[in-house]
């Protein structure tokens, strides 16, 4: 069994209702447990800034699925809750992204695949709630928490629990 690390982004619909949907939905497609969901965190837009804010959180699972198969499931999944990869901006509005951060210590550099993510470290949005459950984790050799601390949290902010 493998742990993985899964970073979960939105900013169309009810973001947070679609979280809670597409987290049972990642354990059950994948016969993965659940070890730990971050609290959800409002994040500035990346990349298009003229887009309504994002909600960002992480969580890690425990998998028997290889990466090729998780990141497929991921995919699915990420349909079922409307989007389409083909018709969309780069870093544009989207229902849910599913972006599979690490997994064990694998590494992986395929055009399909890489792990692990390649652009990981850039993002205070995928850190900060990363740094929330798993701030002593080594991806790349690099601690996750010593990452968070060489970038800008500004713009970020924690939401309240839904209860």
């Amino acid at each position: 069994m493998a742990r993985v690390l899964i970073a979960l982004g939105g900013n169309v619909g009810d973001v947070r209702a679609t979280f809670e949907k597409a987290i049972s939905n990642i354990c059950g497609m994948t016969q993965g447990a659940l070890l730990a969901r971050s609290s959800d965190y409002s994040t500035p837009p990346w990349g298009d800034e003229q887009q309504a804010r994002f909600v960002n959180a992480c969580i890690e699972i425990e998998t028997g699925l290889d990466p090729h198969a998780l990141l497929f499931t991921l995919h699915r999944i990420e349909a079922k809750f409307g989007r389409d990869r083909t018709r969309e901006t780069r870093w544009g509005p989207r229902t849910l992204d599913l972006d599979l951060i690490a997994y064990d210590d694998v590494s992986i550099q395929k055009p399909e695949l890489t792990l692990p993510h390649p652009r990981a470290f850039e993002r205070a949005f995928v850190l900060v709630p990363l740094a929330e459950i798993a701030p002593d984790r080594l991806i790349a050799g690099r601690r996750v928490a010593a990452a968070l601390a060489q970038l800008s949290t500004d713009g970020i902010e924690r939401l309240p629990d839904l209860g």
